[in-house]
């Protein structure tokens, strides 16, 4: 017990109260206290005064505004070279900010208080070493239930001293690495007060202050970025006035102007940061320059470069820092500074572009250069071999290093420039092609108009080797103006229907898709299409070209042009399952390389009045849903019912259909036992509030865990009624009987059920499926569950037969309602399969608790009806009058009459 005493005042506290009141004080002491404690354990002399020295400050502050700010920064760990080992593959990224500046004593020097952050995927590894273990037996632990995120931080607080002559700047300080312990550091930052676009590289290091033989040890960091502070845009505007761009006024004539709303600042909202460009080496001779693009380091021939952006101002002007690439990293936060350039430009009114001088970073030769010239503008027409909403030209005025090399925004990026025509360029080759496919043939029907979003739709793709993707089809332009749907843009009507059309369609194969060549898996197919769609018919057909994929040394990207597209819209009010149909052909001959086997599509959009019917019945199979369950809990109470009234017929129930009906009952309650309780869980469906579809879920659960409940209640009788009697010793050896057969049958039965299955998912026909697409082990067990409920009269046909029962053992109301209850939904499934106009996630009849198709509805619907009608006859006339009659009476050995001697004697 601890005692205090002050002022006449005793306060007891127990140990344990007095460790509470301690941890409540160090979690409530000031943040920045904490700091500035730590600030003094690291004498600031010892480490910094080399580089800046220590000064007094005043009360006079700077503002923070953008002083000494670092947020386009990377970090290196620990290399022996490390500006030339920043990881390419991971977004590595630093920043620094100042919390609070201020003047010293020493004009030149600035007090500075910062944070420090580095974010990136081996952070803690890095920083912590083995310090977290300390020293004990390794443990292993469950891990945590959510995955963590990938990338994790440190930040580190400091407090230093910045010299406004030399840039360098110097501070010490601790930092926590993701919560897990501190550790002292020193920070060195040269960061000069005002820059041009060759000075404007920032760099620096954070070291560690503890020995290289402690745990707390790391080797030093490197951080690279640019400067925000005191810039000055000289470079491009001596350029401008040289009239270094003359080579690129070809374009001038063909580019558009921006809005005034996009000028400016606005410049930055259409090359904008991670826009990607693909560069095309059309015109790149080897034998006059360097083709290892010698500007950014050893990559040769890179095929992207990547917009990362510093700096827009209201003026025009711009920085970026341009990442180039041979892969998609380039589009992280993060660059690679072996392969970055860094430019200031802005935007030429006059000549209708934008403008950039560019400098290497830094390279292995510790040679810079600002050599680098580009030039973006922005195309008036487009077309169907011309996508790109931004293009443009790159080159060097050093003629050994760089050839000019155009480059291109990714075809059909969403980047929307006002004034933007399109051109219909392959009339000839869609009227020869497109002539019969456009024909109405008879079709009566509204179809989708040009402004209608029903153009654009999800699609899922298939080739004849079953090989799948999935992606979308959406209009580009409808006749001459961009596609915007409900927005109608023309005061003419189409001649007979006929509508120009442009579109882009885009999947990712599931794996290797066969398509006129191996495609990488994760691999994004395009196809830029154009064509004519009638209105009158819902037919569009369409030539189309497709992007190649890349190879290595390719100089020029490439398109495969000798594309038929057809697709088949359904009339608006159509109750077919699938919307949109159509197909994808090569008009190459089959010896082509290039040529492949047509490929089909398919969509689920649905229409408004398709939507309205759908939620229409997915209230009905919620009530469906709650009415069946609380069918089965009546059913097995009057079956409760029955026997109380009639007791001597308890132990002639079969023990394994009981045992049956309550593990059906029971799993599925298991198996979504978290669901009851979790609030926050995902729904299949969304009807803008998923309140209701909640509550619906945690009836359902409740009715069934009575429905279990009652059985579990007519169990307990059966047993009971069977237990300390010798008379009942051959039920139990009938009930083994059944357990052998019907053990085996099951187990057979889900075998074929799941061979079904597999051959369903590998693509080959057969009339049997699960209609579950993405399907887990507990799915497939909740599936097979159901389906030995829907025969759970077959363990009692086969006890029936083994005693040769007589009487009414199960009740009419049991066994007859039970089975009405579990054939409605199949029953119900067959209807829904020739009404429905979607298919949505099902509620009623639910592919997850049951075998759902066709064929699977028919099958367990007749065998259900058998087994009624088996059970009614066995329980009319006897068990084994279901047998023929040589097979009803059981064979008995006979008694034979023994003669003895005594007989003979007489």
């Amino acid at each position: 017990m601890v005692n205090f005493a002050k002022s006449g005042i005793r306060v007891s506290l127990s140990p344990f109260n007095f460790l509470q009141l301690v941890l409540i004080t160090t979690l409530f002491i000031p943040k920045s206290t904490s700091i500035q404690q730590q600030f003094t354990k690291v004498p600031y002399s010892s480490y910094c005064n080399g580089v800046v020295e220590e000064q007094q400050s005043t009360e006079t502050q700077y503002s923070a505004d953008n002083f000494l700010r670092l947020d386009k920064a990377v970090y290196s760990l620990g290399f022996e070279n490390p500006q030339f080992n920043f990881n390419p593959l991971f977004s590595q990224i630093a920043s620094f900010s100042v919390l609070k500046a201020y003047e010293t004593k020493s004009k030149e020097i600035v007090k500075v208080n910062g944070v420090l952050n580095l974010i990136g995927p081996k952070i803690i590894e890095y920083f912590t070493g083995d310090v977290h273990r300390r020293r004990l037996r390794l443990v292993k632990v469950r891990p945590p239930r959510f995955e963590p995120r990938m990338n994790v931080g440190a930040e580190f607080r400091l407090l230093g001293f910045w010299d406004l002559n030399t840039g360098k700047m110097c501070m010490i300080g601790s930092g926590s690495v993701s919560s897990l312990h501190s550790v002292n550091v020193v920070f060195k930052l040269n960061y000069p007060n005002s820059s041009v676009l060759d000075t404007s590289l920032v760099n620096g290091s954070l070291e560690s202050i503890t020995l290289a033989d402690n745990a707390a040890y790391f080797k030093p960091v490197s951080i690279l970025g640019v400067s925000r502070m005191g810039y000055r845009f000289t470079y491009i505007d001596k350029e401008m006035k040289s009239g270094s761009f003359k080579v690129y006024d070809d374009m001038e004539n063909v580019s558009l102007s921006l809005p005034e709303t996009v000028n400016g600042r606005g410049i930055c909202s259409v090359i904008t940061w991670g826009l990607r460009f693909e560069l095309d080496y059309e015109n790149y001779d080897c034998k006059n320059v360097s083709c290892s693009f010698g500007i950014v380091g050893d990559e040769v021939l890179p095929r992207f470069m990547t917009i990362k952006v510093v700096d827009c101002l209201e003026d025009g002007k711009l920085r970026y820092i341009l990442q180039f690439s041979n892969s998609s990293y380039g589009k992280g936060l993060s660059f690679y500074p072996l392969t970055s350039l860094v430019a200031e430009g802005e935007w030429d009114e006059k000549k209708k572009r934008v403008v950039l001088v560019a400098c290497q970073l830094f390279d292995k030769s510790a040679l810079r250069g600002c050599s680098i010239r580009l030039a973006f503008s922005f195309p008036s027409t487009l077309s169907l071999k011309q996508r790109s909403r931004i293009v443009g030209k790159i080159w060097s005025t050093e003629t050994k290093n760089l050839g000019n090399v155009s480059f291109y925004s990714s075809a059909n990026v969403n980047v929307r420039i006002k004034g933007a025509s399109y051109e219909y360029t392959e009339h000839e080759k869609v009227e020869k092609l497109c002539g019969k496919n456009l024909e109405n043939k008879g079709k009566k029907g509204t179809y989708p108009d040009e402004i209608s979003p029903n153009l654009r739709f999800d699609m899922m793709v298939r080739n004849k080797k079953g090989q799948m993707g999935y992606g979308y089809a959406s209009p580009m332009y409808v006749r001459d103006r961009f596609y915007t749907p409900y927005v109608n843009q023309w005061n003419h009507s189409s001649i007979n229907g006929y509508i120009n059309v442009s579109y882009v369609i885009t999947f990712t194969p599931s794996e290797e898709f066969d398509f006129g060549g191996k495609i990488p898996r994760s691999k994004m197919v395009e196809i830029s299409a154009e064509g004519v769609y009638n209105t009158k018919n819902g037919v569009v057909c369409m030539i189309g070209c497709k992007h190649m994929p890349y190879e290595k040394f390719q100089k020029k990207r490439s398109l495969d042009c000798e594309l038929a597209i057809n697709i088949n819209f359904s009339p608006l009010n159509s109750k077919d399952g699938v919307m949109i149909h159509g197909n994808i052909k090569s008009t190459r001959e089959k010896s082509d390389p290039l040529y492949f086997e047509p490929i089909e599509f398919g969509s689920s959009s649905i229409t408004t009045i398709q939507a309205r019917e759908s939620i229409w019945r997915m209230d009905l199979e919620i009530t469906m849903v709650l009415i069946s369950n609380t069918l089965a809990c009546i059913f097995i109470g009057l079956q409760l019912f029955h026997v109380k009234k009639n007791p001597d017929i308890l132990p002639f129930i079969s023990f394994v259909m009981l045992i049956v009906l309550t593990l059906a009952h029971m799993i599925p309650l298991l198996l979504n036992f978290e669901a009851i309780f979790i609030s926050n869980r995902k729904q299949n469906v969304f009807l803008g509030t998923d309140q209701w579809l909640e509550v619906n879920e945690v009836l359902v659960r409740v009715i069934t865990m009575i429905a279990f409940l009652l059985q579990f209640r007519l169990l307990q009788l059966t047993w009971s009624s069977r237990t300390g009697h010798e008379s009942q010793k051959n039920l139990w050896v009938s009930d083994k009987k059944v357990l052998y057969i019907s053990c085996p049958l099951y187990i057979a039965a889900g075998l074929t059920a799941w061979l079904a299955h597999s051959l369903q998912n590998s693509h080959t026909k057969t009339q049997f499926r699960l209609a579950s697409e993405d399907v887990t082990f507990w799915g497939a067990l909740k599936s097979y569950i159901g389906l030995v409920l829907d025969t759970f009269l077959v363990p009692q046909i086969m006890f029936n037969l083994f005693c040769d029962t007589h009487g009414t053992i199960l009740a009419p109301s049991f066994y007859l309602g039970s089975t009405v209850v579990r054939l409605l939904p199949h029953v119900y499934d067959l209807y829904r399969a020739h009404s429905s106009s979607w298919l949505y996630d099902k509620i009623y009849a639910n592919p997850g608790m049951d075998y759902y198709s066709a064929a699977w509805d028919v099958v367990i619907c007749c065998v259900g009806v058998l087994c009624v009608v088996l059970i009614y006859v066995q329980q009319r006339f006897r068990g084994r009058s279901v047998l023929p009659k040589r097979f009803r009476d059981d064979v008995l050995y006979q008694k034979v009459p023994v003669v003895t001697q005594e007989q003979q004697v007489f």
